[in-house]
């Protein structure tokens, strides 16, 4: 039996604590920095926060049980770091749900080539149509651009 990746692991642990918790998972990634592995976790609310933001006991709240679980398991031969966090103000939309729930919210897109001789585009996104990331720009107008041109989609801080 083939071994599974520790995200895996960590999301199948997660799934039943974070839903009766009302939280749910954002993203996981397991990364090498330097000499030093991380197993990042990131969690939001399962409601969008209805207004609420996730705080530090609630990232210590998931990272005790996790951590707890994670050892128990004992299924990383090396040694890493786990680290729990919100997705953050600037949250980069990763999922197609995520482009629904920030529909109407300002966003930064990066693209891998430049497109009009920018790199990086700001707007109101409108969502997912067709395989493309659509957001209205400055002037009011709709702009697209398919999915696998975009690097990453960032909600923009607006102060």
């Amino acid at each position: 039996m083939a071994k599974k990746k520790i995200t895996e692991i960590a999301t199948e642990e997660l799934d039943v604590f974070l839903s009766s918790n009302g939280y749910e998972l954002y993203r996981t990634e397991f990364v090498k920095e330097g000499k030093d592995w991380f197993l990042r976790i990131y969690i939001d609310f399962a409601d969008a926060g209805g207004g609420r933001y996730i705080s530090t006991e609630d990232c210590e709240k998931v990272s005790r049980f996790l951590s707890g679980r994670l050892d128990e398991l004992d299924p990383v031969e090396k040694n890493y770091y786990l680290e729990v966090s919100s997705p953050g103000l600037d949250r980069a939309l990763v999922k197609e749900k995520d482009y629904e729930r920030f529909s109407g919210k300002e966003v930064d897109i990066s693209l891998y080539k430049a497109e009009n001789g920018r790199k990086t585009v700001s707007g109101t996104l409108v969502g997912i149509k067709d395989g493309k990331i659509a957001i209205l720009d400055e002037k009011g107008n709709e702009v697209s651009f398919p999915k696998e041109q975009v690097a990453k989609t960032k909600l923009k801080i607006v102060f």
